[in-house]
């Protein structure tokens, strides 16, 4: 079976990798493929994609499939690719930074409902300087609404996905674990100036 030729343009790759080194801080240059990361990794198996395979993708300039995979939405941020690391690169930090590219270029996230959470948490974080989780919710649902009217889901979509919202909060509220109570912390106005420099507002 004949080997396939892998072409890459350097300008492309070279661009593409160092505004994600810039932006996540991290040395991608530095990964040499030993694939400890991937060893690790919780969520590889279910995306299709390990930590070494999302920075080959930025390294070699393949903008589209870096932008368009599902680790950089399922990434839990465990930092396990990091501690494993023998260069210390932490993948979680690259997924943000990916993140956050998708949602300038404004292009469909994969996973939409992990990117009404991520931006309903970053919201909410910037009112209070913490997270509210009535707040927090009302914002998330509101988001998924909205997606489920606007893609097509429906009416029906809408409602079943509020129940299971609801059976969640009320399993919570049993453990103690939904806080119904506003908490504020004493730098707000910090919080909510470093959040609109990060939203370039």
């Amino acid at each position: 079976m004949p080997s396939q030729t892998l072409t890459v343009e350097t300008e492309v790759a070279g661009s593409l990798a160092q505004e994600v080194a810039e932006r996540s801080g991290q040395n991608l240059n530095a990964c040499y493929q030993c694939r400890r990361c991937a060893a690790g990794c919780p969520v590889g198996d279910d995306t299709g994609v390990t930590p070494d395979r999302l920075i080959r993708m930025v390294v070699l300039g393949d903008r589209d499939a870096a932008l368009n995979n599902l680790l950089v939405w399922k990434c839990v941020a465990c930092y396990t690719c990091g501690t494993r690391c023998p260069n210390s690169i932490h993948t979680a930090r690259i997924t943000e930074t990916l993140k956050q590219m998708i949602k300038e270029q404004h292009l469909e996230p994969m996973a939409p409902k992990v990117a009404n959470f991520h931006s309903a948490f970053l919201a909410s974080t910037s009112h209070f300087g913490r997270v509210n989780e009535m707040e927090f919710m009302a914002i998330y649902d509101f988001k998924t609404a909205v997606n489920e009217l606007t893609k097509g889901g429906g009416l029906k979509a809408i409602i079943a996905d509020l129940k299971n919202q609801m059976q969640l909060g009320q399993a919570m509220m049993k453990l103690k674990r939904f806080h119904i109570s506003i908490d504020k912390i004493k730098g707000v106005a910090e919080v909510k100036r470093l959040y609109n420099k990060a939203m370039g507002k």
